[in-house]
């Protein structure tokens, strides 16, 4: 029997049990469909994930001095950083590089006090790489590259201290070796929607944060890509060019707390296509046994006419491959259009978020939305055709044993 034939054979067999047929091709489409919906959902809140992270100020990747990982030193200052800044700017697939630098401080108005991590940047590429400057409500205006003795303050922080637009504030903290004070005046007020956000913002201008401190450079460089699957390719050009006094490392490494629950989330993805797929297979197993049952004679005559066992082999699993095929059909129709709803309008979180838009200094996105491509087709066919030849191997193996004159016995 040529393979024309075989496959013939197979399409005749699966249209004589019409229903049993499609319970089995609606299964298997149905179950590869929850499959593709997981993917989907899973897939875009990484990449939200991964935007939220980045584009909160840790970037794709940051380049630190040697060291700062392992102490978080707000001291440490980039070796040769407008070298290293060109160099950052130039790599291919950067949309963005943001500087800055950071040093502890204690802010004071009248008799009330707050300490704040306060930030050093460069007010353009801040306003333009930040989300939290971008995306949060401003009383006032953003820094300006010119502005000294000025500053811009949370929301929260402004309420906890009692103060206002153009009010001073004392600011202290410490320089080389030394304590140091001046007097900052607020120009804008940021609300970012996050009462733990709120507290942690302080930023002026690095140029005003070197005089403060006595200490020259930024003491990071962030770097957003247009495309976040091209981290650890970027991260290696980088990191060979890079002097031994100078790190890259990724948003995971700034942000852990979040990457640990994104791992999290695509090891249950991982998990609930490995449940679909045996949940699948175990059902066209069944089907598949009770259908090499039921044609033991017709097995047996085959082998009787001369039909090799391979042939046998290879005619169930042509069948199982024209279900799998059916159900790959069903599985685009039934999740293609709740994957698009997802990829297009997304879901909006905020009422399961219970008003917080910020996890560990990041501002998240209130809306979710599902990650859609042609992935998706071959997700389809490939987990559709894998678990349905799979789950046929052992009844094929059964056909292949049956005795011919055992089963001509019982005609």
């Amino acid at each position: 029997m040529t393979g024309r034939m075989i496959i013939k054979y197979a399409f005749r067999s699966q249209t004589r049990r019409f229903r049993r047929t499609i319970l089995s091709v609606v299964g298997v489409g149905v179950g590869c469909a929850m499959g593709i919906i997981a993917t989907c959902w899973i897939g875009g809140e990484q990449e939200m994930t991964v935007r939220a992270a980045s584009e909160s100020g840790a970037g794709h990747l940051k380049i630190v001095p040697a060291g700062w990982l392992e102490t978080r030193e707000n001291t440490l200052r980039i070796s040769e950083w407008k070298r290293t800044l060109a160099l950052a700017r130039s790599l291919p697939g950067v949309k963005r590089v943001a500087f800055r630098a950071r040093t502890d401080g204690l802010l004071a108005f009248g008799n009330r006090t707050s300490g704040v991590e306060v930030t050093g940047v460069d007010p353009d590429s801040e306003r333009a790489f930040n989300r939290i400057v971008y995306k949060s409500k401003i009383q006032g205006r953003y820094l300006e590259p010119g502005d000294a003795g000025q500053a811009v303050i949370g929301r929260e922080l402004a309420r906890r201290l009692k103060v206002g637009l153009d009010d001073d504030l004392m600011i202290t903290l410490s320089g080389k070796g030394e304590i140091e004070s001046a007097m900052l005046r607020i120009v804008g007020i940021l609300d970012t929607g996050s009462q733990e956000l709120d507290l942690s913002v302080c930023h002026i201008t690095l140029t005003e944060l070197e005089r403060m401190t006595g200490i020259s450079g930024p003491a990071e460089i962030s770097i957003l890509l247009d495309n976040y699957k091209r981290i650890d390719s970027t991260r290696e050009v980088l990191a060979r060019e890079l002097s031994g006094r100078n790190r890259v490392i990724t948003w995971k490494e700034v942000a852990p707390e979040l990457a640990a629950g994104m791992e999290g989330d695509m090891a249950f993805a991982r998990l609930l296509v490995l449940i679909i797929i045996a949940v699948v297979g175990l059902g066209i197993m069944s089907a598949q046994l009770t259908a090499v049952m039921e044609r033991r004679r017709e097995f047996g005559i085959l082998s009787a006419l001369g039909m090799p066992g391979r042939r046998i082999v290879g005619m169930i699993l042509t069948e199982a491959f024209l279900i799998g095929l059916g159900g790959a059909l069903v599985a685009l129709a039934v999740s293609f259009p709740i994957t698009y709803r997802l990829a297009s309008r997304g879901v909006n979180l905020s009422a399961l978020m219970g008003g917080l838009n910020s996890f560990g200094g990041v501002l998240i996105d209130p809306v979710a939305y599902g990650d859609l491509g042609w992935w998706v087709v071959w997700y389809a066919f490939g987990v559709s055709l894998a678990a349905t030849v799979l789950a046929s191997l052992y009844p094929a193996r059964l056909a292949q044993k049956i005795d011919p004159a055992e089963a001509l016995r019982r005609i």
